[in-house]
């Protein structure tokens, strides 16, 4: 069943900032990669508190201590306090990675053009499962033990639920005409999602 996804806010543009790629949250800050930069964005006065001197060309996760930022071909694991850049790992579409998350000691990365989602060891970038959408995959992100990931294909985007392990669509919210969605994570009782080439994020309720 597809429903009409909710946009319950929308933050943005951001000044100096012309798209949104990766999303993230730490269970207060929301994370967005700009190109040139990562920035924290407070959810509920919906200003931008800090930024880090980082590449984020897409993807964006946090493992409660870390974040992970896909830069162009590979990922960097970044220290969120100083915003140094700690390891780096190959991304396993070599430049054609989208959404990143992070879940139970392993990574989740999107690759945009092949409709799949890889599964990966943070430490060493192996893929260790591929799950495969018949969509364009941007953002990933898993909440309650839920995979989502969202959608960019032929003006249309939507928000899955899918099968962790067979990749088989269990759930779908079909963003509103004319909103799209780049990367995304969960936080709370919504999904906050970069609108990629508009430069803003959006707050998209859950149920």
């Amino acid at each position: 069943m597809t429903r009409t996804a909710r946009i319950v806010r929308e933050y943005g543009p951001f000044p100096g900032i012309e798209a949104v790629h990766g999303v993230s949250y730490d269970g207060s800050q929301v994370w967005f990669a700009s190109g040139d930069k990562l920035n924290a964005l407070d959810p509920d006065s919906g200003e931008t508190t800090r930024s880090l001197d980082v590449p984020a060309h897409a993807g964006t996760a946090f493992d409660g201590k870390h974040l992970y930022q896909i830069a162009e071909d590979r990922i960097q694991k970044i220290d969120p306090e100083s915003g140094r850049v700690l390891s780096t790992i190959p991304a396993p579409a070599g430049g054609g990675d989208s959404g990143l998350a992070w879940a139970e000691g392993t990574l989740w990365v999107g690759h945009y053009r092949e409709r799949q989602i890889h599964q990966i060891d943070p430490e060493t970038g192996k893929v260790l499962r591929t799950l495969q959408s018949n969509r364009f995959v941007t953002g990933v992100t898993w909440s309650d033990g839920e995979l989502w990931h969202a959608t960019w294909e032929n003006e249309e985007s939507e928000i899955r639920r899918v099968d962790p392990e067979s990749g088989a669509v269990l759930d779908a919210m079909r963003m509103p005409e004319g909103t799209f969605v780049a990367g995304m994570e969960a936080g709370g009782d919504r999904f906050y999602c970069g609108g990629g080439k508009n430069g803003v994020v959006r707050a998209v309720a859950r149920r």
